[in-house]
């Protein structure tokens, strides 16, 4: 077994290990390198190193006296890489270490090989951390040309530019969490943590623990070893909270000090945690109305309002809705196992005309729910008969779309109703059947003439 007294045992197997005194005569060389160049180790200590070994620089560093690092030399034709220290001795230099990092073109090359492999591998794990810890989306998910949406995007990259808190209005369905997305991908942390959270689906007695986080025995029922809450698991990336406004004004309270403060207080904790954190907010509601009925903190809102981004609602970008309805189709044939390649432009048209009250998720619904319903690969009016139920006895649409309107009124309705009774009960074609009054086997005709698919 090796003892540390053997040290110069170790010091032989070090490539290139010179050690000379400040006369640049040598101390010591290790073996490695007395074989290296063909010398007896024992016989050139106290010899000049320029002597012994002409083409080094060690002469020249001790007059510099400051390291050298990955310097490059040539001998018999090979290029040498070595590291030179300078050996100081209570403030005082007393001689000069040099040591090869690489002795020939292949270490060089083997070394370059495995350094680029592994930029590869850390470039790789990266890619995978990032798709892990941050947000799935990125502006590219915004679609739509329209004014509205070329405003909102860059409206989405002065806030991703900045540190700000930002506050994020729009509409259900409009596509707010998807802004907070793209603010967080564009900016500086877009490599750290994104955290979600939405207020409206937290019990109340759990808020402040699920957002600040409690030590350990903190109240009964806590985990032993305590928990972190968003805002610390956040820290160094941004946590966006959707439906801020409902968020109790006890909570509120707390909230802002994060803001102000840069800290948090665990629940039982007895000293405050610094946080580095992008906080944004989202909501539906009118937060100006709330702050005047007294169920939202005015210091607060004031805090959160600093960068405003407005989700313009489906309605007042209609133009958008074809390009929308391109995009849903190709993301939901993966999903669904369909193949379907277009959609009519009497969808389209009819399309348009539509409110949207849900905005953007309530038409990718529709699209969604359509081509369970589609036999082709082209979405057709019928396809749509529940939501443009009224316009299935126009004439005209009826000579473009079918030939028998009724029957196929009442095949796409036999069909939604079937699909609903399986929505019901997951799936599960017995307690299907027994809901609808009828056999097993009677179900899985209709459901093979009707073109059901029913997959969960």
């Amino acid at each position: 077994m090796l003892k540390p007294e053997e040290y110069k045992f170790f010091l032989d197997y070090v490539y290139g290990l010179i050690v000379v005194d400040t006369d640049a005569n040598i101390i010591f060389m290790s073996k490695q390198f007395a074989d290296y160049i063909d010398v007896n180790q024992d016989e050139v200590v106290g010899k000049p190193i320029k002597e012994v070994f002409p083409p080094t620089k060690m002469d020249k560093a001790l007059d510099k006296g400051e390291p050298e690092i990955g310097d490059f030399y040539i001998i018999e034709g090979k290029a040498v890489a070595s590291t030179r220290v300078p050996l100081r001795k209570n403030g005082k230099l007393v001689g000069l270490m040099e040591y090869d990092l690489f002795q020939d073109t292949e270490m060089l090359e083997q070394f370059i090989e495995n350094y680029i492999n592994l930029d590869e591998e850390i470039k790789y794990y990266k890619e995978e951390v990032q798709k892990l810890r941050s947000a799935r989306y990125s502006i590219d998910n915004i679609i739509g040309n329209s004014q509205a949406i070329e405003t909102l995007k860059k409206e989405i990259r002065y806030a991703a530019r900045t540190n700000s808190t930002v506050l994020i209005q729009g509409e259900t369905g409009s596509g707010k969490e998807l802004v907070a997305h793209s603010v967080h991908n564009l900016s500086k942390r877009y490599f750290q943590n994104f955290i979600r959270i939405n207020a409206a689906s937290i019990p109340e007695n759990l808020v402040e623990s699920e957002l600040f986080g409690y030590e350990p025995g903190a109240f009964t029922g806590a985990k032993p070893k305590g928990m972190k809450g968003k805002f610390e698991l956040a820290d160094k990336g941004t946590i966006f909270i959707d439906e801020i406004e409902e968020l109790p004004l006890s909570i509120q309270v707390k909230l802002l000090r994060a803001i102000q403060e840069r800290e948090i207080d665990k629940i039982g904790g007895k000293k405050s945690i610094p946080i580095d954190i992008r906080i944004i907010c989202a909501t539906n509601q009118d937060l100006e109305q709330l702050v005047r009925e007294n169920k939202f903190r005015k210091d607060l809102y004031y805090r959160l309002n600093v960068v405003k981004i407005n989700v313009p609602p489906l309605r007042e970008r209609r133009e958008d809705i074809p390009k929308i309805a391109e995009y849903t189709i190709s993301i939901l044939n993966n999903m669904l196992g369909k193949n379907i390649k277009g959609i009519h432009s009497k969808v389209i048209e009819e399309l348009m005309k539509h409110d949207w009250p849900g905005n953007v998720r309530e038409l990718q619904n529709v699209i969604e729910k359509a081509m369970n319903f589609a036999e082709g690969n082209m979405l057709r009016v019928k396809d749509f008969n529940f939501l443009f139920a009224e316009k299935c006895m126009d004439p005209d649409m009826a000579s473009i779309e079918w030939n028998n309107p009724i029957e196929e009124i009442k095949r796409n309705a036999e069909r939604e109703f079937i699909i609903k009774a399986l929505d019901l009960n997951d799936g599960n074609r017995t307690k299907t059947a027994e809901l609808l009054k009828i056999s097993r086997s009677l179900l899985y005709q209709k459901m093979k003439r009707l073109n059901i698919e029913y997959k969960r």
